[in-house]
Order: C-alpha cells, then sequence, then structure tokens
C-alpha cells in the first residue's frame, strides 16, 4: 500500500496546545535584538542532573550509565514535563486533594504516564524538566521568552506534587543547569540512536522536530499520533535538518525569536525548497520576490542567525545517563498509593495492581523474535503455483502495494499474501526498469480465480481498500472475512488510531518496517514502483503476515467482549457496501463550482471592505494577533476566554460578541464564507475523477467512537444544509448519467426516536406515534399551552432542548444558545424534566449501569468503555453533567442511531444487487442516504428504500424516513 492508506498510520503534526510550546506565526517588523547573532559561543558549563536512582539496585562506580550502552531493539521515551503539564492543567477541570490542594494536573500528569506504560510499553521512560527560566539562551538574546505569562497559582505548587509521583513511579527526573527540557530531549535523542535504540519525544514544541529521524520521532500523546519525516513534510513542506532553519526565518511569537519580518511559514519553506539552507537563502536574497522581502533578508540577516541560534537544541548537554533507573518497571508500589491517598486519587490508585504486573511483564524476556520467511514470486509459473496453493486455503491473508493513498486513483505495484503466520509472498508487477516482474493483466487475470472466490476467505487491515483497487483494475474481491482495523475499531472505540503499526506494537510486540524507509520523504520521496523489488518485498509481505498473525488474537477479543455477532453480521458486510459506494463515486458539475469560486470571491473581497471600515483600517483578517488587538483593543470589547496565547477569537467568542457590535459577525460570514471556497467550491474540482468525472470521498469506519461513519478526501459530511452557500455548494453534485435523478432519504429525528424507544417515556411515544411534530409537542407540554398556539420562538427552544439537555446541556450552555436568561433556561430544563419524567429515569440507568459495568452498549451490541461517572448521590441535579456522562449518554443514543442506519445500508445493497437495478447507491451523510436512478426505477426504489430504512430499526417507535428527489442534490423536492 502507498504511504499510509493501508496502515492507516496517522503521521501528521499536531496542534501546539500549551504555553510552553513554540508556535511559527509571521514575526512583525521591529527593531533588531539589542545583541547580534555575533555574540561569543557559549561555555559549557557543569551541569547535574537529579536522577532517581533504580530501586534495589546499586549504583555503578560513578553513579552513571551503568551497563545499558546497547539499547539496540529498545523503545525510549523522552518527556518534555512542563510542556505536557501545562496541557493536563488547561485541560483537567478543577480538582483539589482532601486537604484543598489542586491536584488536576498531578492527576492528569500521572494518568499520561499510565497511559504511556500501558499503551506503548516503552523500554526506558524518562522526563525531562526546566531547570529554572534563565537558560544560556537569554545571554545570546535577553528579550528571550520575555512574553511568557508567570506560571499560574494554582499549578506552581503541583509541579513538586508531580516529581513526588514520578520518583514513586521509579521514572527518572532529568534537568540541567542554563538548559532547557528541549536541550535534554535532544541529548538523550542522539544517545539514545547511537547506542541503536529508537526514541520517542512526548512533546507538544515544534522545536524538537528539528530533532527527527530515521530513529527519532515526536509522538503526541493527546492524539496518540507519531510524527516523522514524512508528516513534517506534508506539515511544513522541510526536512527535519531544515527545522532549525525554517524557524529562523519565521520566528516564534511565543518564545519572542524574532525572525525575519514578512517571512512567513509559506515563504519560508519555498525559499528552503529552492535554496535548501538560510544561509543559502540569505545569499541570494536578492533573487526574492519582493522589494521588501527582499531587502528585509538584508537587513534582518544577523537577526535571523540569532533564532537559528535561540531554535537550534543542544544535543550535547554535559549531563550523564543512568539508563538502569530509566527501565520501566521499578514502581515502589508502597510509596506510590500513600502518595494517591494523600492525593485522594482512587481510580488512579485502582490502576496500580495492573501496573505491578506490568513490571513483571517487563521484566520478562524482550519481545520474541520476528521470525519470518518473506518471498518474491516473480515469474508465471511461480505465481501458478501460488495460486493453485491458495486456491485450497479455506483462509489468506491479502494486502496490495499501489502508487497512490486514493484507491480510485492507484495503480497496484504488487500483491502480497500470506496463510501460515511467518511466511508470506509478494507479487511484483511494477518496480524499477530492469527488474523482473510479472506483467500487470497476466498477474490478475491469474490471480482473479482465488481473489473472486467467495469460498477463500480473505483476512486484512483496512480490505476496504483493497477492495476498491481491485474493482478499479476489473476484478471484484469476494469473501471478505476479518478486518483487523475494524475488528480493533470494535474492541478498543475510544483509540484514536487502529493503524497496522499500532496493532502490531500493541498486541505482538513487533515494530514494523515504515514506509519512510522505502520510500524517503519530502522532495526525495519516491513511489512504490521505484523501490527495489526486494525491499518492497520485505514491506509488502509483512503488510500480509501482520493481519494474519493479529486475526486470532482481535478474533478471540471479539468473543470475550460479545462482539463477534456485531463484527459478523454489521461491520464487515459494510466494508463491502463502502467499498462499493467509494468505488460509484459522486458527480461533480466542475464548470458550476469555477463559477461558484468567482462568486465566492467576490463575496470574500467585500466582507474584507466591510470589515476593514469597521475596523478603521486593513488589518490580517487571518491573523489571531491583529484580529485580537482590534477587538479588544481598538474597539474595546470583553475578552471573554484566554488561551496560552492571548484572548481567544474562536467562533464561540465571536459568537458572543456580535450582539455587541457589527465586526464580530462579519468575521464570522468571512471565515465561513473562506472555509468553504477553499475547503469545497476550489478542492472538489481537483478531486475529480479523470475518467469518472466524480468525487470518491472515503467512508471511515474506524473514526468515531459511537459508531457513526465518518468522510474523507472530501469531508461531504459538513457542507451546510440550511445556508445558502451550503446549498449552492450542493446544487454541484449531480447524478452520474443523462436523465436519472437523485434520490435522498433522511431519517427523521431518529436519535429521539431512538431515545423514545430506550427511555418509554409515555408522552414522547405518542407524539411519535400520531405523527406530531416532536419540537412543537415539547413546547406545547412546557409552556402548558395547545399545540396549535405554539409560535416559533417557543418550539425554536424546545428543539434546543430536545437535542441538548439530553447530553446534558447545563442551564448555562442553553441560555447561550438561545440567547435568553440563565434562569429561564434552568427552569425550562426543570420543566422538560417533569414533563418527561422517564427520560430521567433512562438517563440514570444509562449513567447507573456504566459506573457498574465500565462500558455502554448501543442497541447493537456496540460497546464504548467510560471511565470518570459519578454515582448517583453525586451527580444530584440533573442539570449538569460531566464528559463522561454525557458521552456515555451520547454514545447510546448517536451510536443506536448508527447502527440502524448501517443495518439498511447493507439491507439497500443486497437489495439492489439480487433485484438487479441500475440504481447506485452513492453517499451516506448521517442519517441521509443518496442514490441515482434512472427515471424508471424512481417509482420503486422510493418504495423499497422506505421499507428497508424503516424495518432496519425494530424500534418499539415507528421510524420515518423523509424522501426528496431531484436534477441535483439542491434541488431535491419532497418524493410525496
Amino acid at each position: 500500500m502507498f504511504m499510509a492508506a493501508k496502515r492507516q498510520q496517522r503521521l501528521s503534526g499536531f496542534e501546539d496546545d500549551s504555553p510552553p510550546a513554540a508556535t511559527t506565526e509571521t514575526s512583525s517588523a521591529g527593531d533588531p535584538p539589542k545583541r547580534s547573532a555575533s555574540v561569543a559561543p557559549r561555555e559549557k558549563q557543569a551541569a547535574t542532573a537529579f536522577v532517581t536512582p533504580p530501586r534495589d539496585e546499586p549504583v555503578g562506580d560513578e553513579g552513571h550509565d551503568n551497563g545499558d550502552d546497547d539499547l539496540t531493539g529498545k523503545t525510549v521515551y523522552v518527556v518534555d514535563s512542563h510542556s505536557l503539564i501545562y496541557q493536563v492543567f488547561h485541560a483537567m477541570p478543577d480538582m483539589s486533594s482532601p486537604t484543598g490542594q489542586p491536584v488536576g494536573a498531578v492527576h492528569g500528569f500521572t494518568r499520561d504516564m499510565f497511559d504511556l506504560l500501558e499503551k506503548q510499553r516503552p523500554d526506558y521512560l524518562f522526563c525531562a524538566f526546566d531547570h529554572s527560566d534563565e537558560t544560556f539562551r537569554h545571554d545570546l538574546y535577553d528579550q528571550y521568552k520575555i512574553k511568557r505569562e508567570s506560571m499560574p497559582d494554582d499549578l506552581r505548587p503541583q509541579i513538586g506534587a508531580i516529581q513526588r509521583v514520578l520518583q514513586s513511579l521509579g521514572i527518572p527526573i532529568l534537568e540541567a543547569p542554563t538548559y532547557e527540557a528541549d536541550d535534554v530531549l535532544a541529548t538523550l535523542a542522539r544517545q539514545v540512536e547511537e547506542r541503536g535504540g529508537r526514541c520517542f519525544l512526548v512533546t507538544g514544541d515544534k522545536d524538537c522536530r528539528q530533532l527527527i529521524t530515521d530513529h527519532v520521532a515526536v509522538y503526541n500523546i493527546r492524539k496518540n499520533a507519531l510524527m516523522d519525516a514524512a508528516g513534517l513534510a506534508d506539515e511544513w513542506g522541510v526536512r527535519p535538518d531544515q527545522v532549525v532553519d525554517f524557524q529562523a526565518l519565521v520566528g516564534d511569537s511565543v518564545d519572542n525569536v524574532p525572525g525575519v519580518p514578512l517571512i512567513g511559514p509559506k515563504l519560508a519553506r519555498e525559499l528552503l525548497g529552492k535554496y535548501d539552507t538560510l544561509e543559502n537563502v540569505l545569499a541570494h536574497a536578492d533573487e526574492v520576490s519582493g522589494k521588501k522581502r527582499s531587502e528585509n533578508l538584508k537587513n534582518f540577516a544577523d537577526q535571523a542567525r540569532l533564532s537559528r541560534e535561540l531554535v537550534k537544541l543542544v544535543d550535547d548537554v554535559p549531563i550523564e545517563i543512568d539508563w538502569r533507573a530509566g527501565r520501566v518497571g521499578q514502581i515502589d508500589m508502597e510509596a506510590t498509593r500513600a502518595l494517591f491517598a494523600e492525593f485522594g486519587f482512587r481510580r488512579l490508585g485502582d490502576k496500580l495492581d495492573e501496573f505491578a504486573s506490568l513490571a513483571q511483564y517487563v521484566e520478562q524476556e524482550p519481545p520474541p523474535e520476528w521470525e519470518s520467511d518473506y518471498r518474491t514470486v516473480a515469474t508465471l509459473d511461480e505465481l501458478q503455483q501460488l495460486v493453485g496453493q491458495m486456491s485450497r486455503q479455506k483462509r489468506i491473508s491479502i494486502d496490495t502495494e499501489t502508487t497512490s493513498t486514493s484507491p480510485r486513483f492507484a495503480e497496484i505495484v504488487g500483491y502480497s499474501f500470506a496463510w501460515e503466520p511467518g511466511v508470506a509472498y509478494y507479487v511484483p508487477v511494477r518496480a524499477p526498469e530492469g527488474e523482473a516482474v510479472i506483467a500487470p493483466d497476466e498477474a490478475l487475470e491469474t490471480l482473479r480465480p482465488v481473489l473472486e472466490d467467495p469460498a477463500v476467505e480473505k483476512i486484512g487491515q483496512n480490505l476496504k481498500y483493497d477492495v476498491v483497487v481491485l474493482r478499479s483494475a476489473g476484478c471484484e474481491m469476494r469473501g471478505l472475512a476479518f478486518d483487523t482495523m475494524v475488528a480493533d475499531y470494535l474492541i478498543a472505540p475510544g483509540e484514536r488510531t487502529h493503524d497496522m503499526d499500532d496493532l502490531a506494537r500493541r498486541y505482538l510486540r513487533h515494530e514494523t518496517i515504515k514506509i519512510s524507509e522505502l520510500i524517503g520523504t519530502g522532495k526525495n520521496q519516491k513511489q512504490m514502483d521505484e523501490v527495489p523489488v526486494e525491499l518492497v518485498t520485505q514491506y509488502a509481505a509483512e503488510d500480509a503476515d501482520v493481519p494474519l498473525r493479529l486475526s486470532g488474537l482481535l478474533a478471540s477479543q471479539l468473543a470475550e467482549q460479545q462482539l463477534t455477532e456485531l463484527f459478523n453480521d454489521l461491520e464487515m458486510p459494510l466494508v463491502e457496501v463502502l467499498a462499493e459506494m467509494e468505488f460509484n463515486g459522486i458527480k461533480v458539475d466542475v464548470p458550476r463550482l469555477q463559477g461558484l469560486s468567482e462568486r465566492f470571491g467576490k463575496r470574500l473581497e467585500e466582507l474584507e471592505g466591510e470589515i476593514y471600515m469597521l475596523a478603521g483600517h486593513e488589518f490580517n483578517i487571518d491573523s489571531r494577533q491583529q484580529l485580537g488587538e482590534v477587538l479588544f483593543n481598538e474597539l474595546n470589547l470583553p475578552v471573554v476566554k484566554r488561551t496560552s496565547t492571548g484572548p481567544s477569537t474562536d467562533a464561540d467568542v465571536l459568537s458572543q460578541l456580535a450582539p455587541r457590535h457589527e465586526l464580530p459577525a462579519k468575521i464570522i460570514e468571512y471565515r465561513q464564507n473562506a472555509k468553504l471556497k477553499s475547503t469545497y467550491v476550489d478542492a472538489l474540482p481537483l478531486l475529480v475523477h479523470p475518467r469518472t468525472g466524480r468525487v470518491h470521498t472515503s467512508f471511515k469506519q474506524d473514526v468515531a467512537a459511537t459508531g457513526r461513519l465518518s468522510s474523507k478526501d472530501p469531508n461531504l459530511q459538513n457542507i451546510p444544509v440550511r445556508t445558502q452557500e451550503g446549498r449552492e455548494i450542493r446544487s454541484a453534485f449531480l447524478p452520474g448519467e443523462e436523465g436519472w435523478q437523485l434520490l435522498a432519504a433522511d431519517y427523521s429525528q431518529i436519535e429521539l426516536r431512538v431515545l423514545a424507544h430506550f427511555c418509554q417515556d409515555a408522552a414522547l411515544r405518542e407524539a411519535f406515534e400520531q405523527d406530531q411534530d416532536i419540537h412543537a409537542r415539547v413546547a406545547s407540554e412546557v409552556y402548558g399551552v395547545p399545540l396549535e398556539e405554539v409560535d416559533s420562538d417557543m418550539r425554536r427552544r424546545a428543539k434546543a432542548v430536545n437535542f441538548g439537555v439530553i447530553y446534558g446541556q447545563t442551564p448555562f450552555g442553553l441560555a447561550k444558545a438561545l440567547g435568553i436568561d440563565k434562569e429561564e433556561a434552568g427552569q425550562f430544563i426543570d420543566a422538560y424534566f417533569e414533563r418527561y419524567p422517564g427520560v430521567v429515569e433512562f438517563i440514570d440507568k444509562v449513567l447507573d449501569e456504566s459506573r457498574d459495568k465500565g462500558y455502554v452498549s448501543t442497541i447493537s451490541g456496540r460497546r464504548r468503555a467510560i471511565d470518570g461517572v459519578r454515582d448517583q448521590r453525586r451527580r444530584g441535579s440533573n442539570r449538569f453533567r460531566n464528559l463522561p456522562e454525557r458521552i456515555a449518554v451520547n454514545t447510546v443514543i448517536q451510536g443506536s442511531a448508527a447502527d440502524i442506519i448501517k443495518r439498511a445500508m447493507i439491507s439497500l445493497h443486497g437489495r439492489l444487487r439480487r433485484e438487479g437495478r441500475r440504481t447506485r447507491m452513492l453517499l451516506q451523510i448521517h442519517d441521509e442516504l443518496i442514490f441515482e436512478s434512472p427515471p424508471e426505477e424512481l417509482t420503486d426504489l422510493a418504495a423499497l428504500v422506505r421499507q428497508e430504512m424503516v424495518a432496519a430499526g425494530e424500534l418499539s417507535v415507528a421510524l420515518k424516513v423523509d424522501l426528496k428527489s431531484g436534477s441535483n442534490w439542491s434541488q431535491c423536492e419532497p418524493w410525496d
């Protein structure tokens, strides 16, 4: 599989959401720094690291570097502690110990350490801390980090408590005078690589991207995502060795690194792409377009060099590492329990026993040796023999290597197969010139009998990709039996990734070959068919071998969690349905979009003029800092909330400010139009397949923990329904055949009907049984007026309650959504629950069962683990529920709705095929299905779609399906 399409590896950058982390924004022009870059080089200062000694192990002669010089095959995680501490401090709710001390950050940081130990299972773990606020960089530039706010008062006492926890967990603390934690990370990264290990830097600081190598990656614990060289190239467009030069040009407003005025990320990327290094950029300043930018590169050359020194991390900090101290598994159970009791960490205390077993596990033998026999099949005779063997197997594992992550655009480079663990075969059909391959057509025709034989069951990772690739090549793979990605998604829906690399690490303790090792990164990146077959064989065969080894383990876990039926009867059949929908795609009217692009562009220009007029001058509307200056300093609007980098200007803030001034509303409109233009109007024509004239979105089965499908490349689920701009974009989606029509089938208020089914509230059920307007009915009940006297404002408020209160919306949230007084909102919520007591009972039942079992279940048995639900006494009033409680209720209702539409899709797919209809199912947009149909089938189609969608529910409350048809998606009119 090309890049990460098959392994589903998310090698991307991550948001910089902690105060210590650097951002890269265009620096504004200003006075040059007081000290130039020609300052004398720093002198190394003696540094003594505070290293926690290992439990019950003697320290060596000098207390350092005890024996573990060879880290070959070992994984070493190094945590940028202050970065992580700030993240959890701002993310966690207020928590206090039994004695009233703040412990929210302590709890969050400890939980993250447990998460690292449990899920990543490192061989070594260290935590680096900043020693003090002053470092050698302040000697270079006294304005360095001068804009940093001081540590919050509630956080300061928690640093020592966190270090006490780390000592009890046996995790060494590393720090060095005059150096920052990032420098310690750089030093460990270098030493780990020199000793043959793999280093993962747990940080949100973008400076650490300069440390990325083949053996060093940056790990985002929040997203459970790695950034390697490929991810860096995708996000910044530079190589790791160019990161320092990139930051030197752009600067960093958070750390007050000056950079070069008017040189932003885009230009810096272009300059480094052309000239490679900062010095070369400065040497060619005269060639840079734009007089002012060219002058700045010359006038601020020393400032750029100084900036380079400020952001360049030191990888030779005079610190010696006691590697034995960093070995995972040296937990002082008694001391840790005492600390948790002191802090009031009951649930974390419950996990200690699990980590006692983890410690024993770590002390056992290293991961088993990966025994494998991967073979190349490069002649037709060998392939025919291979097909003969496969045809006699009950199950085979399959993977395709291709030229693109988009299956409809991909050309097959080779096939890999396995049916015996450790033995796999790679069949190359495209390769560098001169290498032995089998002609693509001959290979496919030889493989077709096995691929299309439903009796030979197929195993794989993200099989949907292979199905679409093969179908695009003219072959319909049948017998889909086990998708490891889908299986793990059901087992652990809360996990952020279900890629093969992660599954191999978690279940098999095996580090897979990474795609970047084959095709490289950045401008030197190759396509898979440009890589020698010998190398591709090892990578591709592993892609077949790993799912085969995983399938038995995952099948056992599915059975243990009673998920086998859901997997076999719903999620695996859905793979085939989604594959066909992706293969079909939907036609897009490119000329229509081009016209819309011009219209949206003109509207954006008009909005710019209106915004400048309201502000009194021009400014960069897309700059959060400049917008904040206008809103809060020039217009004196109130600061609604703050982020780590200053007052927030997000959509929620702008909505609250809009009643006070016209400018925030214009900014909202500007942002919405700009996003729609870039995301859809301008992007969709680039995604149209040249042969089909259609866009082929990818439906993601493994993202939303509730079970809902998501759409990607392009995301067609976020096109606004009710705005004029959204309707204009939808008008560009057409049936793919002349004279055909689109049919849109939408479940009406399915989540509220699911709620009525579960809660069995008499009044709620009666409203649906009588096919009443549920929002008007609720308004009538709450306000105590006849149904015919409910006005639009009453209905609007009732609708907000229907869709908000059941998920734990507070009076404050409802008041903000409706623009009403908080007290009035609270009264409305109280009245709602009084009139619908069954809803209250249902929510309490869900939460109580979740607390007892540790998970919630949907109507089809889908499970989601939930931690943090309070007992009824602590929950008290129904007005407020914490995040886990909201998730619990949301999962049961929204997840059940997702199960129902998946059932409907499977039934409709089968029926359309059995009846030989030309109609095609194209899209699923949450509760809506889109079809294209010839006119002669439309009437029958409407009847069968409604029949199958209603039957899929099996609810005590009847489902209702609204049907519309038309010549484009926007102009679909009610069918009846």
